[in-house]
Protein backbone atom coordinates (compact mmCIF):
# COMPACT_ATOMS: atom_id res chain seq x y z
CA UNK A 1 0.00 0.00 0.00
CA UNK A 2 2.99 2.40 0.93
CA UNK A 3 4.32 1.69 -2.57
CA UNK A 4 0.77 2.92 -4.27
CA UNK A 5 0.71 5.71 -1.76
CA UNK A 6 3.85 7.17 -2.73
CA UNK A 7 3.19 7.10 -6.68
CA UNK A 8 0.30 9.48 -5.74
CA UNK A 9 2.63 11.57 -4.12
CA UNK A 10 5.00 11.50 -6.73
CA UNK A 11 2.30 12.31 -9.35
CA UNK A 12 1.13 15.38 -6.94
CA UNK A 13 4.48 16.59 -6.88
CA UNK A 14 4.67 17.34 -10.48
CA UNK A 15 1.67 18.81 -10.32
CA UNK A 16 -0.15 16.10 -12.96
CA UNK A 17 -3.93 16.18 -13.01
CA UNK A 18 -4.49 12.34 -12.29
CA UNK A 19 -3.06 8.56 -11.75
CA UNK A 20 -5.28 5.90 -13.18
CA UNK A 21 -5.47 2.20 -12.39
CA UNK A 22 -6.88 0.28 -14.77
CA UNK A 23 -8.83 -3.28 -13.81
CA UNK A 24 -9.75 -6.35 -15.30
CA UNK A 25 -12.20 -8.85 -13.41
CA UNK A 26 -10.19 -11.93 -13.63
CA UNK A 27 -6.64 -13.30 -13.14
CA UNK A 28 -5.51 -14.74 -16.31
CA UNK A 29 -4.79 -17.98 -16.86
CA UNK A 30 -0.82 -17.71 -16.52
CA UNK A 31 -0.04 -16.36 -12.75
CA UNK A 32 3.26 -16.75 -12.70
CA UNK A 33 3.84 -13.57 -15.66
CA UNK A 34 0.06 -12.14 -14.26
CA UNK A 35 0.38 -8.86 -13.05
CA UNK A 36 -3.51 -8.43 -12.46
CA UNK A 37 -3.69 -9.85 -9.23
CA UNK A 38 -3.80 -6.12 -7.61
CA UNK A 39 -6.02 -4.18 -5.47
CA UNK A 40 -9.53 -3.51 -6.55
CA UNK A 41 -9.02 0.30 -7.77
CA UNK A 42 -11.47 2.47 -6.09
CA UNK A 43 -10.65 0.99 -2.57
CA UNK A 44 -6.57 1.48 -3.69
CA UNK A 45 -7.43 5.34 -4.44
CA UNK A 46 -9.40 5.74 -1.53
CA UNK A 47 -6.07 4.87 0.52
CA UNK A 48 -4.01 7.49 -1.73
CA UNK A 49 -6.90 10.10 -1.48
CA UNK A 50 -5.86 10.61 2.34
CA UNK A 51 -2.27 10.36 1.07
CA UNK A 52 -2.24 13.38 -1.44
CA UNK A 53 -3.96 16.60 -1.91
CA UNK A 54 -4.56 17.62 -5.16
CA UNK A 55 -4.48 14.82 -7.72
CA UNK A 56 -6.85 12.91 -9.06
CA UNK A 57 -8.09 9.56 -9.18
CA UNK A 58 -9.52 7.74 -11.74
CA UNK A 59 -10.36 4.01 -10.98
CA UNK A 60 -11.32 1.73 -14.18
CA UNK A 61 -14.89 -0.26 -13.70
CA UNK A 62 -16.71 -2.22 -16.05
CA UNK A 63 -20.37 -1.70 -17.07
CA UNK A 64 -20.53 -5.89 -18.28
CA UNK A 65 -21.00 -6.78 -14.73
CA UNK A 66 -22.92 -6.13 -11.63
CA UNK A 67 -25.02 -3.01 -10.82
CA UNK A 68 -24.98 0.72 -11.77
CA UNK A 69 -26.67 1.14 -8.24
CA UNK A 70 -23.70 -0.16 -6.46
CA UNK A 71 -21.03 1.69 -8.68
CA UNK A 72 -22.60 4.91 -8.21
CA UNK A 73 -22.33 4.89 -4.44
CA UNK A 74 -18.38 3.68 -4.45
CA UNK A 75 -17.45 6.40 -6.83
CA UNK A 76 -19.77 9.20 -4.68
CA UNK A 77 -17.98 7.80 -1.62
CA UNK A 78 -14.53 8.27 -3.11
CA UNK A 79 -15.71 11.56 -4.70
CA UNK A 80 -16.52 12.60 -1.19
CA UNK A 81 -13.40 11.14 0.82
CA UNK A 82 -11.06 13.07 -1.88
CA UNK A 83 -12.90 16.38 -1.60
CA UNK A 84 -14.06 16.18 -5.59
CA UNK A 85 -11.10 14.03 -7.33
CA UNK A 86 -12.82 11.40 -8.23
CA UNK A 87 -13.21 9.81 -11.72
CA UNK A 88 -14.58 6.86 -13.66
CA UNK A 89 -12.67 5.38 -16.54
CA UNK A 90 -15.54 3.21 -18.04
CA UNK A 91 -14.89 0.22 -19.75
CA UNK A 92 -16.99 -2.99 -21.09
CA UNK A 93 -15.15 -6.49 -20.71
CA UNK A 94 -14.52 -8.48 -23.34
CA UNK A 95 -12.62 -11.30 -21.71
CA UNK A 96 -13.78 -14.87 -22.09
CA UNK A 97 -12.05 -15.57 -18.16
CA UNK A 98 -14.14 -12.34 -16.94
CA UNK A 99 -17.29 -13.59 -18.03
CA UNK A 100 -16.75 -16.75 -16.51
CA UNK A 101 -16.27 -15.11 -13.24
CA UNK A 102 -20.09 -14.21 -13.16
CA UNK A 103 -21.80 -17.03 -14.94
CA UNK A 104 -21.76 -15.87 -18.29
CA UNK A 105 -20.60 -18.52 -21.18
CA UNK A 106 -18.88 -17.01 -23.70
CA UNK A 107 -17.98 -13.51 -24.66
CA UNK A 108 -21.01 -10.95 -24.91
CA UNK A 109 -21.50 -9.47 -28.39
CA UNK A 110 -19.39 -6.10 -28.54
CA UNK A 111 -22.74 -4.39 -29.68
CA UNK A 112 -24.50 -5.81 -26.64
CA UNK A 113 -21.81 -4.45 -24.24
CA UNK A 114 -22.10 -1.21 -25.69
CA UNK A 115 -25.77 -1.31 -25.35
CA UNK A 116 -25.64 -2.34 -21.62
CA UNK A 117 -22.92 0.74 -20.77
CA UNK A 118 -25.02 3.50 -22.16
CA UNK A 119 -28.06 2.46 -20.08
CA UNK A 120 -25.84 1.93 -17.35
CA UNK A 121 -24.00 5.07 -17.35
CA UNK A 122 -27.64 6.88 -17.81
CA UNK A 123 -28.76 5.14 -14.76
CA UNK A 124 -25.56 6.53 -12.76
CA UNK A 125 -25.59 9.88 -13.71
CA UNK A 126 -29.52 10.24 -12.73
CA UNK A 127 -28.42 8.52 -9.48
CA UNK A 128 -25.71 11.23 -9.15
CA UNK A 129 -28.14 13.84 -9.70
CA UNK A 130 -30.71 12.52 -6.92
CA UNK A 131 -29.50 14.96 -4.35
CA UNK A 132 -29.18 18.59 -5.48
CA UNK A 133 -26.43 20.61 -4.66
CA UNK A 134 -28.52 22.15 -1.98
CA UNK A 135 -30.07 19.26 -0.25
CA UNK A 136 -28.20 18.00 2.94
CA UNK A 137 -29.47 21.06 5.89
CA UNK A 138 -27.39 19.73 8.93
CA UNK A 139 -29.95 22.14 10.60
CA UNK A 140 -28.46 22.07 14.89
CA UNK A 141 -31.94 23.59 15.60
CA UNK A 142 -34.75 21.58 13.98
CA UNK A 143 -32.37 18.18 13.41
CA UNK A 144 -33.35 18.35 9.95
CA UNK A 145 -30.72 16.50 8.20
CA UNK A 146 -31.83 16.64 4.67
CA UNK A 147 -34.61 18.59 2.84
CA UNK A 148 -37.30 15.64 1.05
CA UNK A 149 -38.15 17.69 -1.79
CA UNK A 150 -34.42 18.17 -3.16
CA UNK A 151 -33.78 14.58 -2.74
CA UNK A 152 -35.96 12.68 -5.90
CA UNK A 153 -36.46 9.21 -7.05
CA UNK A 154 -35.28 8.25 -10.84
CA UNK A 155 -37.58 5.65 -11.34
CA UNK A 156 -35.79 4.16 -14.14
CA UNK A 157 -37.36 1.29 -15.99
CA UNK A 158 -35.13 0.04 -18.79
CA UNK A 159 -34.24 -3.12 -20.58
CA UNK A 160 -31.34 -3.92 -18.51
CA UNK A 161 -32.11 -2.02 -15.20
CA UNK A 162 -34.63 -1.13 -13.11
CA UNK A 163 -33.89 1.42 -10.48
CA UNK A 164 -35.48 3.46 -8.20
CA UNK A 165 -33.56 5.83 -6.19
CA UNK A 166 -32.46 7.69 -4.88
CA UNK A 167 -28.97 7.38 -4.22
CA UNK A 168 -28.09 6.68 -0.51
CA UNK A 169 -25.40 9.28 -0.45
CA UNK A 170 -25.34 13.20 -1.08
CA UNK A 171 -23.90 14.97 -3.82
CA UNK A 172 -20.34 15.24 -4.07
CA UNK A 173 -18.38 18.40 -3.77
CA UNK A 174 -17.39 18.35 -8.36
CA UNK A 175 -21.21 16.94 -8.43
CA UNK A 176 -19.98 13.30 -10.04
CA UNK A 177 -16.95 11.84 -10.96
CA UNK A 178 -15.23 12.90 -14.16
CA UNK A 179 -16.60 10.07 -16.95
CA UNK A 180 -13.15 8.74 -18.79
CA UNK A 181 -13.58 5.99 -21.80
CA UNK A 182 -10.85 3.72 -23.31
CA UNK A 183 -12.08 2.50 -26.57
CA UNK A 184 -11.34 3.62 -30.03
CA UNK A 185 -13.29 1.40 -31.81
CA UNK A 186 -16.78 2.81 -33.99
CA UNK A 187 -19.10 1.70 -31.22
CA UNK A 188 -16.55 2.85 -28.71
CA UNK A 189 -15.70 6.32 -30.21
CA UNK A 190 -19.47 6.85 -30.66
CA UNK A 191 -19.83 6.43 -26.93
CA UNK A 192 -17.47 8.66 -26.02
CA UNK A 193 -18.75 11.03 -28.15
CA UNK A 194 -21.78 10.85 -25.78
CA UNK A 195 -20.54 10.60 -22.76
CA UNK A 196 -17.35 10.81 -21.66
CA UNK A 197 -15.12 13.83 -20.65
CA UNK A 198 -11.98 12.49 -21.27
CA UNK A 199 -10.62 9.52 -23.51
CA UNK A 200 -7.30 7.44 -23.22
CA UNK A 201 -6.29 6.17 -26.32
CA UNK A 202 -3.64 4.16 -27.90
CA UNK A 203 -1.81 6.22 -31.56
CA UNK A 204 1.19 5.23 -32.54
CA UNK A 205 1.83 7.82 -35.05
CA UNK A 206 1.48 12.14 -34.83
CA UNK A 207 -0.73 11.03 -38.18
CA UNK A 208 -3.42 8.93 -36.58
CA UNK A 209 -3.37 11.01 -33.65
CA UNK A 210 -3.97 13.78 -35.31
CA UNK A 211 -6.77 11.90 -37.58
CA UNK A 212 -7.99 10.38 -34.09
CA UNK A 213 -8.44 13.41 -32.45
CA UNK A 214 -10.57 15.25 -35.62
CA UNK A 215 -12.92 12.30 -35.72
CA UNK A 216 -13.25 12.28 -32.02
CA UNK A 217 -13.64 15.99 -31.99
CA UNK A 218 -16.68 16.52 -35.00
CA UNK A 219 -18.51 13.00 -33.12
CA UNK A 220 -18.49 15.23 -29.62
CA UNK A 221 -20.29 18.00 -31.73
CA UNK A 222 -22.69 16.02 -33.41
CA UNK A 223 -24.25 15.46 -30.45
CA UNK A 224 -24.74 18.70 -29.81
CA UNK A 225 -21.70 19.12 -27.23
CA UNK A 226 -18.70 21.78 -27.44
CA UNK A 227 -15.42 19.81 -28.79
CA UNK A 228 -13.85 21.25 -26.06
CA UNK A 229 -16.06 18.88 -23.60
CA UNK A 230 -14.05 15.99 -24.21
CA UNK A 231 -9.47 15.54 -23.57
CA UNK A 232 -8.30 13.10 -25.78
CA UNK A 233 -5.20 11.81 -23.93
CA UNK A 234 -2.98 9.45 -26.00
CA UNK A 235 -0.84 7.02 -23.90
CA UNK A 236 2.87 7.10 -24.29
CA UNK A 237 5.61 4.84 -22.32
CA UNK A 238 8.92 7.40 -22.14
CA UNK A 239 12.06 5.71 -21.71
CA UNK A 240 14.24 8.72 -20.50
CA UNK A 241 18.09 9.14 -19.99
CA UNK A 242 20.72 11.56 -20.32
CA UNK A 243 21.64 10.76 -23.97
CA UNK A 244 19.61 9.21 -26.98
CA UNK A 245 21.59 6.10 -27.08
CA UNK A 246 21.16 5.53 -23.38
CA UNK A 247 17.72 5.96 -23.24
CA UNK A 248 17.82 3.58 -26.48
CA UNK A 249 19.51 1.05 -24.87
CA UNK A 250 17.35 1.23 -20.99
CA UNK A 251 14.28 0.45 -23.90
CA UNK A 252 16.48 -2.44 -25.41
CA UNK A 253 17.12 -3.99 -21.41
CA UNK A 254 13.42 -3.88 -20.44
CA UNK A 255 12.10 -5.53 -24.49
CA UNK A 256 14.89 -8.19 -23.62
CA UNK A 257 13.07 -8.87 -19.96
CA UNK A 258 10.01 -9.95 -22.33
CA UNK A 259 8.93 -13.89 -21.94
CA UNK A 260 8.11 -15.14 -25.53
CA UNK A 261 6.19 -17.90 -24.53
CA UNK A 262 3.99 -15.39 -22.38
CA UNK A 263 3.65 -12.97 -24.65
CA UNK A 264 2.39 -15.44 -27.39
CA UNK A 265 -0.48 -15.92 -25.25
CA UNK A 266 -0.95 -12.70 -24.62
CA UNK A 267 -1.19 -12.08 -28.53
CA UNK A 268 -3.58 -15.04 -29.20
CA UNK A 269 -6.13 -13.91 -26.53
CA UNK A 270 -6.00 -10.53 -28.09
CA UNK A 271 -6.21 -11.83 -31.99
CA UNK A 272 -8.42 -14.39 -31.14
CA UNK A 273 -5.90 -17.03 -33.08
CA UNK A 274 -3.84 -19.62 -31.41
CA UNK A 275 -0.26 -18.67 -32.05
CA UNK A 276 1.53 -21.04 -29.11
CA UNK A 277 2.73 -23.05 -31.70
CA UNK A 278 3.66 -20.42 -34.50
CA UNK A 279 7.00 -19.57 -35.25
CA UNK A 280 8.37 -16.65 -33.49
CA UNK A 281 10.46 -15.56 -36.53
CA UNK A 282 7.65 -15.82 -39.75
CA UNK A 283 4.45 -13.49 -39.93
CA UNK A 284 1.27 -13.17 -38.71
CA UNK A 285 -1.12 -16.29 -40.17
CA UNK A 286 -3.82 -14.77 -41.78
CA UNK A 287 -6.21 -13.02 -39.46
CA UNK A 288 -10.22 -13.19 -39.21
CA UNK A 289 -12.08 -9.94 -40.36
CA UNK A 290 -13.19 -7.24 -37.80
CA UNK A 291 -16.68 -7.89 -37.88
CA UNK A 292 -15.90 -11.21 -36.60
CA UNK A 293 -14.26 -10.08 -33.81
CA UNK A 294 -16.33 -10.20 -30.06
CA UNK A 295 -13.49 -9.00 -27.90
CA UNK A 296 -10.94 -5.48 -28.01
CA UNK A 297 -11.85 -4.21 -31.47
CA UNK A 298 -9.93 -1.34 -31.33
CA UNK A 299 -6.72 -2.93 -29.68
CA UNK A 300 -7.01 -6.10 -32.35
CA UNK A 301 -7.18 -3.38 -34.92
CA UNK A 302 -3.89 -1.39 -33.90
CA UNK A 303 -2.04 -4.76 -33.33
CA UNK A 304 -3.04 -6.12 -37.21
CA UNK A 305 -2.31 -2.56 -38.61
CA UNK A 306 1.37 -3.01 -37.14
CA UNK A 307 2.49 -6.00 -38.09
CA UNK A 308 0.84 -5.57 -41.93
CA UNK A 309 2.09 -2.03 -42.25
CA UNK A 310 5.63 -3.02 -40.95
CA UNK A 311 6.03 -6.84 -42.28
CA UNK A 312 6.97 -7.69 -39.18
CA UNK A 313 7.25 -10.98 -37.76
CA UNK A 314 5.40 -12.21 -34.48
CA UNK A 315 8.72 -11.65 -32.52
CA UNK A 316 9.11 -8.40 -33.21
CA UNK A 317 5.56 -7.39 -32.95
CA UNK A 318 6.01 -8.85 -29.66
CA UNK A 319 8.99 -6.60 -29.09
CA UNK A 320 6.94 -3.16 -30.03
CA UNK A 321 3.76 -4.41 -28.24
CA UNK A 322 5.76 -5.76 -24.61
CA UNK A 323 6.94 -2.19 -23.29
CA UNK A 324 3.48 0.17 -24.51
CA UNK A 325 0.85 -2.67 -24.85
CA UNK A 326 0.46 -1.13 -27.88
CA UNK A 327 1.27 2.53 -27.27
CA UNK A 328 3.86 4.60 -28.15
CA UNK A 329 6.72 4.50 -26.75
CA UNK A 330 9.75 6.85 -27.09
CA UNK A 331 13.33 6.50 -25.56
CA UNK A 332 15.12 9.96 -25.47
CA UNK A 333 16.49 12.63 -23.42
CA UNK A 334 14.06 14.74 -21.49
CA UNK A 335 14.34 17.84 -23.70
CA UNK A 336 13.23 15.45 -26.56
CA UNK A 337 10.18 13.71 -24.51
CA UNK A 338 8.94 17.44 -23.79
CA UNK A 339 9.29 18.24 -27.60
CA UNK A 340 7.57 15.16 -28.89
CA UNK A 341 4.68 16.07 -26.54
CA UNK A 342 4.76 19.23 -27.32
CA UNK A 343 4.91 18.56 -31.23
CA UNK A 344 1.63 16.37 -30.40
CA UNK A 345 -0.40 19.04 -28.30
CA UNK A 346 0.31 21.18 -30.78
CA UNK A 347 -0.15 19.81 -34.10
CA UNK A 348 -3.96 18.79 -32.89
CA UNK A 349 -2.81 15.17 -31.91
CA UNK A 350 -3.68 15.42 -28.00
CA UNK A 351 -5.09 17.97 -25.26
CA UNK A 352 -2.99 15.98 -22.21
CA UNK A 353 -1.02 12.82 -21.93
CA UNK A 354 -1.88 9.17 -20.32
CA UNK A 355 2.14 9.12 -19.20
CA UNK A 356 2.58 5.56 -18.96
CA UNK A 357 6.20 5.13 -16.99
CA UNK A 358 7.60 1.76 -17.95
CA UNK A 359 8.77 1.25 -14.55
CA UNK A 360 7.58 2.25 -11.03
CA UNK A 361 8.20 4.28 -9.07
CA UNK A 362 11.54 5.64 -10.87
CA UNK A 363 9.95 6.12 -14.36
CA UNK A 364 7.56 8.26 -12.70
CA UNK A 365 10.39 10.13 -11.17
CA UNK A 366 12.10 10.43 -14.30
CA UNK A 367 9.66 11.98 -16.02
CA UNK A 368 8.20 14.45 -12.88
CA UNK A 369 11.64 15.87 -12.11
CA UNK A 370 13.60 16.08 -15.52
CA UNK A 371 10.42 16.52 -18.03
CA UNK A 372 7.82 18.49 -16.50
CA UNK A 373 9.70 21.16 -15.40
CA UNK A 374 11.05 21.52 -18.92
CA UNK A 375 7.04 21.98 -19.81
CA UNK A 376 6.54 24.40 -17.47
CA UNK A 377 9.48 26.70 -18.56
CA UNK A 378 7.64 26.32 -21.84
CA UNK A 379 4.88 27.55 -20.22
CA UNK A 380 2.85 24.40 -21.39
CA UNK A 381 2.34 22.84 -18.05
CA UNK A 382 0.91 24.25 -14.67
CA UNK A 383 3.55 25.43 -12.09
CA UNK A 384 0.62 25.01 -9.28
CA UNK A 385 -2.80 23.64 -8.81
CA UNK A 386 -5.28 26.15 -9.65
CA UNK A 387 -8.01 24.00 -8.98
CA UNK A 388 -9.50 21.43 -6.35
CA UNK A 389 -11.57 19.20 -8.21
CA UNK A 390 -10.34 16.98 -10.88
CA UNK A 391 -12.75 18.48 -13.36
CA UNK A 392 -10.98 21.70 -12.37
CA UNK A 393 -7.41 20.30 -13.14
CA UNK A 394 -9.21 19.05 -16.92
CA UNK A 395 -10.45 22.05 -17.12
CA UNK A 396 -14.10 21.04 -17.74
CA UNK A 397 -16.65 23.15 -16.50
CA UNK A 398 -19.71 22.60 -13.36
CA UNK A 399 -21.95 20.17 -14.21
CA UNK A 400 -25.57 20.82 -13.62
CA UNK A 401 -28.32 18.52 -12.26
CA UNK A 402 -31.43 17.39 -14.34
CA UNK A 403 -33.94 18.04 -11.14
CA UNK A 404 -32.79 21.52 -9.98
CA UNK A 405 -35.21 23.81 -11.51
CA UNK A 406 -34.00 26.19 -13.74
CA UNK A 407 -30.53 23.97 -14.51
CA UNK A 408 -30.35 24.37 -18.15
CA UNK A 409 -26.60 22.33 -17.44
CA UNK A 410 -28.59 19.05 -15.54
CA UNK A 411 -28.01 15.64 -17.46
CA UNK A 412 -25.98 17.58 -20.40
CA UNK A 413 -23.59 14.52 -21.03
CA UNK A 414 -25.08 10.93 -21.48
CA UNK A 415 -28.65 11.49 -21.76
CA UNK A 416 -28.81 9.58 -24.82
CA UNK A 417 -30.71 5.81 -24.56
CA UNK A 418 -29.30 2.54 -25.20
Amino acid sequence: MKHFQELGRIAERGKLDSVFFADTLAIGPRLEHNTQAIFEPVTLLSAIAVATEHVGLIATASTSYGDPYSLARKFTSLDHISGGRAGWNIVTSAGADEAANFGVDGIPAHSGRYERAAEFVDVALALWDSWEDDAVVLDPDTGLFADPAKVHTIDHDGPRFQVKGPLNSPRSAQGRPLLVQAGSSESGKEFAARHAEAVFTAQRTLAQGQEFYRDLKARVVKYGRNAGDLKVLPGIVPFIADTQEEAEALERSFTDLISPAYSLRQLSTMLGVDLTEHSLDAPLPPLPPLNEIQGNKSRYQLVKDLAEDGSLTVRQLIGLLGGGRGHRTFAGTPEQVADELQIWFEQGAADGFNIMPPYLPGGLDDFVDRVVPILQDRGLFRTEYTSTTLRGHYGLGEVGNRFAPGDALGGAVGEASA
